[in-house]
C-alpha cells in the first residue's frame, strides 16, 4: 500500500479554504466585515513565505471563540456545500480516484484548521487529515490552537508523528501533491512529488528535482 498526501488549498481546490471560510462567516453575519481585509493582508505574507501562522490562526479563529462544536459543525457543512465542493479541480477528483482504485491511503495535509480540513477531507473521500489543531474546552472553541502546526516543516513533523502511530501500516511509497513553495519540506520528504499550477519559484524547484508538473483547471 502507498500513501498519498494532498495539500488542500489551490491543490485540490482552486482557492484558499480558510479565506473562503472567512468570507462565508462575514456573509452570514458571524464575523465583522473588516476581518476579510485583515485575512487578505495576512495571506499576502503567506504567498511571500513570511507569514506568522500563529498570528493568522489567532485572527481567523476569533469569531469561533465561545461557539459550541455542534454550531460550528453546522456552519462548516453549509460552507463546504456552497464554497468548497464546486471548487474541486476535476483533475484532482481523478487523481484521488486513481489512488483509491490502487488501494492507497489518502491524507489531506493542510495549513488550515482541523475544524475545516477534516470534514472537507471526508467529503472528498480521503482516509484522514492532518491539519492545525484547534482547541476545544467544555464543548466550545477557545480561539486557540494546540500542537505542531502543519505549516512548512511542521507538515513533515506531523506526518512522521502520524506514521509512528500507524505501526500496523507499512507504506512502500509516499506520493505528495502541492501548489506551494511553503510545502517544499513535504515535497522533498516524499518519494514522488507532483506540483500543481506552480509559481515560478516552485516550478524551478520542480525542474531541479525532476518532479511532475501538472496544470489543473476547473
Amino acid at each position: 500500500m502507498d500513501l498519498a498526501l494532498f495539500d488542500l488549498d489551490e491543490t485540490l481546490i482552486d482557492d484558499d479554504s480558510a479565506s473562503l471560510w472567512i468570507r462565508w462567516l462575514v456573509s452570514q453575519g458571524f464575523a465583522p466585515a473588516e476581518l476579510v481585509t485583515q485575512e487578505q493582508q495576512l495571506m499576502q505574507h503567506y504567498y511571500q513565505g513570511t507569514l506568522s501562522m500563529e498570528a493568522y490562526m489567532r485572527a481567523t479563529l476569533a469569531p469561533l471563540a465561545g461557539c459550541s462544536v455542534p454550531t460550528v459543525a453546522g456552519w462548516v457543512e453549509r460552507y463546504i456545500r456552497r464554497d468548497i465542493l464546486p471548487r474541486v479541480y476535476p483533475a484532482a477528483r481523478e487523481r484521488l480516484q486513481w489512488h483509491r482504485e490502487r488501494g492507497d491511503c489518502i491524507l489531506v495535509v493542510s495549513a488550515t484548521g482541523e475544524h475545516l480540513v477534516a470534514p472537507i477531507a471526508e467529503r472528498l473521500g480521503a482516509d484522514g487529515a492532518l491539519a492545525i489543531g484547534v482547541e476545544i474546552a467544555a464543548g466550545r472553541y477557545t480561539g486557540n490552537t494546540y500542537g505542531t502546526m502543519t505549516y512548512r516543516q511542521g507538515k513533515v513533523i506531523r506526518l512522521q508523528q502520524w506514521l509512528e502511530q500507524q505501526p500496523q501500516r507499512q507504506f512502500s511509497y509516499i506520493h505528495g501533491y502541492s501548489d506551494s513553495i511553503n510545502d517544499r519540506p513535504m515535497l522533498e520528504y516524499v518519494d514522488s512529488a507532483t506540483v500543481i499550477n506552480p509559481d515560478a519559484d516552485l516550478h524551478a524547484l520542480a525542474l531541479q528535482h525532476g518532479w511532475e508538473v501538472c496544470r489543473w483547471e476547473r
